[in-house]
C-alpha cells in the first residue's frame, strides 16, 4: 500500500511538471529551473521536449548544484543569474501551499537559491500533488531557516522564542546538513501560522538568518495534480 501511494504521489507530480512545462516554457524563454522531486519532472519535462525538437534555445538557471547537475546530465542548456538577471518564469516545487498561494520551501535544502531565482523572475509557478495543499502555512510542514554557522546556537534560541520547535537538519549518517553556501538548516515547527507576513518580517530583520522558506507573495500560479486531474489556480483576487 505504502508503495501504491507513493507511485502515485510521483505520477501526480510528473503530470504536475509536464502541464506546467508545456503551458508556461515557450521559445527564447529564460527560465529557473528548481529544486527537490518535483522540480526534478520539470528538468525531466523540458529535456524531453528539448529531444522532440522544442525548447532548443531555452537556457536555464539552477537553483542548486543537484538541479545543475541534472540539468547537464539530461542536456538542458544552463546559463546563470550573472549573466541573465531577470527570468521569463520559473518553475519549482514546494513543500506547502496555502490557498492564496503563499507557499512554505526548502524541504531540499536550497531555499535561499530559489527565492533569489524567484524574485529575479517575472513569473513563478509552483507545480505540486494535491497532498501539499493546506489551509494554513505551517499545519504540515516546518519552516526550514537557514544560518550561518557562526553563532548558530543563538538563532536556535531566537526562533525558540518566536514559538518554533526547532529541529537542527541532519544528513541521514547524522552529519550536520550543509546548503550549497555551506550554511545550516534549522527546520521551524511553528505550527498553523496566523500572521506568516509578521513571521518573515521577523525573520529577515534577524542577523544571521540568510534565507527561510516563507514564499510570499511570489507565486503567480499554481500547477496541481490529483485524482480529478490537474488543475491551474493563480492568487485570489
Amino acid at each position: 500500500m505504502a508503495d501504491d501511494a507513493a507511485e502515485q504521489t510521483a505520477r501526480y507530480k510528473r503530470e504536475a511538471a509536464e502541464a506546467a512545462v508545456e503551458r508556461f516554457f515557450h521559445a527564447g524563454m529564460r527560465v529557473g529551473l528548481g529544486t527537490g522531486s518535483t522540480a526534478a519532472f520539470v528538468v525531466r519535462a523540458l529535456a524531453a521536449r528539448r529531444e522532440r525538437g522544442l525548447l532548443l534555445d531555452v537556457l536555464g538557471v539552477p537553483t542548486s548544484l543537484a538541479t545543475e547537475a541534472l540539468a547537464r546530465e539530461l542536456r538542458v542548456p544552463l546559463t546563470t543569474l550573472d549573466a541573465q538577471p531577470v527570468l521569463d518564469v520559473t518553475i519549482d516545487g514546494a513543500d506547502e501551499v496555502a490557498p492564496e498561494l503563499s507557499v512554505i520551501k526548502g524541504g531540499g535544502g536550497a531555499l535561499l537559491r530559489e527565492k533569489i531565482v524567484a524574485q529575479a523572475s517575472r513569473r513563478v509557478v509552483i507545480v505540486a500533488d494535491v497532498a501539499k495543499l493546506s489551509p494554513r502555512l505551517g499545519t504540515h510542514w516546518p519552516v526550514p531557516v537557514e544560518v550561518l554557522p557562526f553563532g548558530w546556537r543563538s538563532q536556535w534560541l531566537f526562533l525558540e522564542s518566536l514559538g518554533a520547535r526547532v529541529t537542527p537538519r541532519a544528513r541521514a549518517d547524522g552529519s550536520p546538513f550543509l546548503t550549497d553556501q555551506g550554511n545550516l538548516v534549522l527546520d521551524c515547527a511553528f505550527g498553523p501560522i496566523d500572521t506568516p507576513a509578521s513571521l518573515a518580517a521577523r525573520l529577515d530583520s534577524r542577523a544571521g538568518v540568510v534565507g527561510h522558506g516563507l514564499f510570499l507573495n511570489l507565486v503567480t500560479d499554481l500547477v496541481v495534480a490529483g485524482p480529478s486531474g490537474v488543475e491551474h489556480r493563480v492568487p485570489p483576487g
